[in-house]
């Protein structure tokens, strides 16, 4: 938008004569110049917040088309700085934005150091891998309390004292003297690694670049190159004469640029910069163990970030209430972990920087950071479809409210046994179908995520899957540490068994329910054939099977007569009366079964009915890890409350609607609303189901 003229220039133009050899330009033509029609269909990033250009040339490369600077609809936008909760709030489901919120519990100093304390008491062999860290004022006492047994030992070390929110090494300083420091406020007192691991004599750290895609799941990726910063003076174990040379102890390239003795150089291999390339190459060369070393950087990333997963959980769904649990998150973030090795190359995180530099001053820079950034970008897979998609779905789901289509009424304390068991069992085919759809989804995204690696690779949730369980017995932890009390649907979100379960057995649960709404409604029931997977494709030789065994079973009965028939229908009558409350004694069972692995059955499963024909049950592949039919749920809690339904809601989970979910984690002021069981969002495969349940009334 050109801006208007001022006086000097109105004057200006009027002195010209009207013979002048300058061009006219109507105003009209200036203003389509600046202002470019968006072509349809193209990928808009916002980038003004950025002070980096490596970002606006990854963005150009990706073929994005430049928003204007107010332009909040942007497919992309990028901010160097933390975003305000209430701007994620407001972004549309095809958006993408580079931060979390929450995700500054473990990027501050403090904030890591508190969280970090919480893990170690819980899980000290796990969490060895940060120094002793102590917070001013706070935690003065405790520090002076280690300073007297350090002497009563004969034993002195070195400290290091950061600001609580500093960053690029400023105020930073050291001291062999810890008696003498002050309770000030805000500050950070770390032990000091006296022994690293060099590089011709100078000390170094590692930057690395990690990639957060989602947290709900949580899925991260890490990049196999960084940047190697050295020290610019050779170093010498910590004394008296040396504490002040902080370019000999500090390996922050913000600091040590400003040495004499900083090497600028274009290569990878010198100067005082160098790529995690090389230095990998450097470890081989000299016989380390580099699946170790890398085994150990992966380890440091994903447990740190399990720390942080309740806190960004649950700021991501407080900023993004109802959020459907196929859609993708809007927020991702690219992380710069500083890691420093010791003599042993065992790996010690000191901070987590949650807006790295992208600066680009030397050529090493501009090749790490522009892979780190591009390859980031391919695999969150923004599409230009997703904006037309995202509106025609905001457009179906207002019809739906508007014409009350694909809402179930709500049962009143009069309704009969039968509405009773016919609206539970809507209930669970809803379920069942979003939770099918969030197996499909997350398949396909694999799919994705695995051809656009690039240069990244996945470390959670990782192959491995004893190392998985191991991962989830951590997140439970910090789940029960720092959610203990505020997050109770989210607990009993996790302890779902359906978060558990695999496609094909979500198949057989929904194929179940519909011969159970069969058996409600009175119609006779049929056999049906198996289901096609739309990840896995079934066994041919598991079909033929089934097919044989099932043409078999109906000739053979054929001869039954009328009299058991009546019979058997007068017993379908009875079964109508069993109700299929998911109470939480009746879950009771299902967790525990679904805590093993899958497993196949090990005898035939039994018909659904009391029915001799076995044809009902032939096409049905049977879990032993949740029941089919409402018998089944019956027949595991025989003392069923035969209380009025809303006399029981107290004391029952009540699972919510897909169309009247949300999935924030805050209480609302209402007494009269239930506690939801979340049943969509966050999918964690396996997670440990020792977590504490919680029932309270908001």
């Amino acid at each position: 938008m050109p801006s208007l003229p001022n006086e000097s220039d109105h004057q200006a133009t009027c002195s010209l004569s009207l013979h002048s050899d300058l061009p006219y330009q109507p105003s009209s033509s200036i203003k389509r110049k600046v202002r470019k029609k968006k072509k349809n269909g193209a990928i808009t990033a916002n980038v003004v917040g950025t002070k980096y250009e490596i970002v606006r040339l990854v963005t150009e490369e990706m073929m994005f088309t430049k928003a204007r600077d107010d332009d909040e609809t942007a497919n992309l936008i990028w901010n160097d700085c933390a975003v305000q909760h209430e701007k994620i709030a407001e972004l549309r489901n095809y958006q993408r934005i580079n931060h979390f919120p929450g995700m500054g519990e473990i990027c501050r100093k403090d904030c890591l150091a508190r969280n970090m304390t919480k893990m170690i008491k819980c899980q000290p062999h796990e969490y060895n891998f940060i120094p002793r860290t102590w917070i001013f004022p706070a935690e003065y006492t405790q520090f002076q309390t280690y300073i007297k047994e350090l002497k009563k030992k004969r034993r002195q070390k070195t400290f290091i004292i950061k600001p609580a929110n500093g960053a690029m090494g400023h105020g930073i300083s050291l001291t062999r003297n810890g008696e003498k420091l002050q309770a000030q406020d805000h500050l950070i007192v770390q032990e000091y690694l006296e022994k690293p691991f060099l590089l011709e004599s100078y000390k170094f750290d590692l930057r690395i670049y990690i990639l957060v895609t989602s947290c709900d799941p949580l899925r991260i990726f890490l990049y196999n190159d960084g940047l190697v910063r050295m020290g610019t003076e050779k170093y010498h174990p910590p004394s008296e004469s040396n504490l002040s040379q902080l370019y000999m102890h500090l390996t922050n390239y913000s600091v040590n640029k400003h040495n004499e003795n900083f090497e600028r150089d274009e290569t990878e291999n010198r100067g005082s910069k160098r790529s995690i390339k090389w230095f990998t190459e450097f470890l081989r060369a000299n016989d380390y163990d580099i699946s170790k070393f890398w085994n150990d950087i992966s380890d440091l990333v994903v447990k740190t970030l399990i720390v942080a997963e309740p806190h960004v959980l649950h700021a991501y769904r407080m900023c993004r209430p109802g959020q459907h649990p196929t859609s993708e998150s809007v927020c991702f973030e690219v992380l710069g972990f500083d890691i420093i090795l010791d003599r042993k190359l065992k790996p010690w995180l000191l901070e987590i920087n949650r807006a790295p530099s992208f600066g680009t001053d030397q050529k090493i820079d501009h090749d790490v950071k522009k892979g780190v950034l591009l390859n980031a970008l391919k695999l969150l897979n923004i599409r230009a479809s997703d904006k037309k998609k995202n509106l025609a779905k905001q457009k179906a789901e207002a019809q739906k409210r508007l014409y009350g289509q694909g809402s179930m009424k709500r049962l009143s304390p009069a309704s009969s046994d039968w509405e009773k068991q016919r609206h539970t069992l809507e209930r669970r085919k809803e379920e069942l179908k979003e939770r099918l759809a969030q197996v499909r989804k997350q398949i396909s995204r694999e799919e994705y995520e695995n051809r656009h690696l690039g240069n990244y690779r996945r470390i959670y949730p990782p192959e491995d899957k004893l190392l998985l369980e191991k991962y989830e017995g951590l997140l439970a932890t910090a789940f029960q540490t720092f959610l203990a009390g505020r997050a109770a649907s989210l607990q009993r979100e996790m302890n779902n068994p359906l978060k558990r379960m695999k496609e094909e057995d979500i198949l057989d649960l929904l194929e179940q329910c519909e011969l159970d709404d069969e058996k409600l409604s009175g119609k006779p029931t049929r056999p049906k054939e198996p289901r096609t997977l739309s990840s896995m494709p079934e066994s041919t030789q598991t079909l033929k099977k089934l097919k044989n065994y099932s043409s078999h079973s109906s000739s053979n009965s054929t001869g039954s007569s009328s009299d058991t028939e009546e019979e058997e229908d007068e017993k379908e009558r009875k079964e109508k009366k069993v109700s299929y409350d998911l109470e939480e004694h009746k879950y009771k069972s299902l967790e525990r079964s679904s805590r093993i692995h899958w497993k196949p059955p090990l005898k035939a499963a039994r018909p659904f009915s009391n029915s001799s024909s076995p044809s009902s049950a032939a096409s049905m592949r049977r879990s032993v890890s949740c029941p089919r039919s409402i018998t089944a749920l019956n027949t595991q809690s025989p003392t069923t409350d035969q209380r009025p339904f809303s006399s029981r809601i107290s004391s029952t989970i009540t699972r919510p609607l897909s169309g009247n979910r949300t999935n924030s984690l805050n209480r609302s002021s209402s007494s009269n609303r239930v506690p939801q069981s979340g049943t969509s969002g966050s999918v964690y495969p396996s997670i440990v189901s020792s977590l504490p349940v919680l029932y309270v009334m908001c």
